[in-house]
């Protein structure tokens, strides 16, 4: 995945900009996605700092929205924590 992202990153691997196209996005969100711990459990403010760590454009929000809405975190229901998705997308889930 970091190899289509190419043009995306700087050198030390963070994203420079969200790709517009629906494809790279969720390339993205892939690349994000495995930035977290599997099983554990995250506050807001723990996501947004990591999502920090690896992007340049300073919009957390957005980036924890869209791991949301293409499932690839869950959130409690008072959304005051995350995890990875249970059941994650997989890329042929998006014909990647």
């Amino acid at each position: 995945m970091k190899e289509k992202l190419k043009s995306f990153l700087d050198d030390r691997g963070r994203l420079t900009a969200f790709p517009a196209k629906r494809k790279m996005k969720i390339v993205a969100l892939f690349y994000l996605a495995g930035k977290f711990e599997s099983g554990r459990i995250y506050s807001e403010m723990e996501i947004n700092s990591i999502l920090l760590d690896w992007h340049t454009f300073g919009d957390p929000a957005t980036l924890r929205r869209e791991l949301y809405d293409y499932y690839f975190l869950d959130r409690s229901v008072d959304s005051r924590s995350y995890q990875l998705s249970s059941k994650p997308p997989k890329p042929e889930d998006f014909d990647l």
